[in-house]
């Protein structure tokens, strides 16, 4: 058996195994055993053939894995979880919010939140904030402006 048909072989080899294994990790080297049957076929010494290998390995490691990773797993938009989940909100100031006395707090979806201004203008009573941010276990509101108000 010539040594290109075990480069080729191995190659096959390489490819079925993929079916069976997530991440595109043993095609890569199934391609680097294809290409490396070409200076098998030339007849050339086995250290190009090794080295023909590795770098078309690396090579489709870096070029042709991410793509087809991006085309397999596209990112989906990422659905906001936990306190991320409040930006976005609105709640209602149940505590005056000050920023230089260091005091306000939010009443968000029936949670009781420690809230800042953004803009740092003092927040009365009852006023309708929605969550622009999160700092640690502060909630950063602005008043909501609804129909021009």
């Amino acid at each position: 058996m010539a040594l290109w048909h075990i480069w080729i072989i191995l190659g096959i080899i390489l490819f079925i195994t993929e079916i069976f294994t997530p991440g595109f990790l043993l095609a890569t080297f199934g391609i680097g055993c294809l290409i490396a049957a070409i200076p098998a076929v030339l007849e050339l010494h086995f250290l190009w053939q090794i080295l023909t290998f590795t770098a078309a390995t690396f090579l489709s490691f870096l070029t042709v894995r991410p793509l087809y990773l991006k085309f397999i797993f596209p990112e989906q938009q990422q659905i906001p979880t936990n306190v991320d989940a409040l930006i976005g909100q609105e709640g209602v100031v149940i505590q005056p919010i000050d920023n230089l006395q260091n005091q306000g707090r939010v009443k968000v979806g029936g949670e009781d939140w420690k809230a800042l201004s953004k803009s740092g203008e003092a927040l009365a009573q009852n006023t309708v904030v929605k969550i622009v941010a999160i700092d640690g276990v502060k909630l950063i509101v602005e008043p909501l402006q609804k129909n021009g108000q």
